[in-house]
């Protein structure tokens, strides 16, 4: 069986039913707002879900 390893990029699809919220645009603004790139921000928010979600547990 192959080994499995951790990968270090993650792609983000958004699905058409969430382009009305326009979450790339969002981004883009926040990013220019706060200095970061999008990358950074979608990091934080990353983690930020996971540490609420492993508390709920």
């Amino acid at each position: 069986m192959a080994q499995k390893q951790i990968a270090d990029k993650l792609s983000i699809y958004i699905p058409q039913s969430k382009m009305a919220q326009k979450p790339v645009e969002r981004l883009i603004q926040l990013g220019k707002k706060e200095d970061r790139s999008i990358n950074c921000l979608g990091v934080e928010a990353i983690l930020y879900y996971l540490d609420r979600a492993e508390k709920e547990d």
